[in-house]
């Protein structure tokens, strides 16, 4: 009788430590390597940046760069050319790139 008990304990920490494993993996493959794979995308984009590139900020402004320093830029908004405001890099949210939008 005590034999049984010992080995059901056994094997009730072995099927939890299965499900501990199968739990954080599930959470790995849902919530970590997206939130890993957008980082480099963004990452990616934000190195890739070019003078007269089209921008959205994460505010929603339009706007094209004009100047790009180590972690700011310079972007000018709307057909009022003397409207330039500094930002950092981080606050842009899409780039579209010149080449694309001289062929549209």
């Amino acid at each position: 009788m005590i034999a049984a008990t010992e080995t059901g304990g056994l094997l009730g920490t072995g099927s939890m430590v299965i499900w501990l494993v199968i739990l954080f993996g599930m959470m790995y493959f849902l919530m970590i390597r997206p939130q890993k794979k957008e980082q480099k995308r963004m990452a990616s984009m934000l190195s890739d940046l070019a003078l007269g590139d089209a921008i959205v900020t994460s505010s929603g402004f339009y706007g094209i760069i004009i100047d790009i320093t180590e972690e700011d830029v310079i972007v000018e908004f709307g057909n009022n050319k003397n409207c330039r405001i500094p930002m950092r890099k981080s606050a842009i949210a899409e780039v579209e790139k010149a080449s694309e939008i001289e062929n549209s």
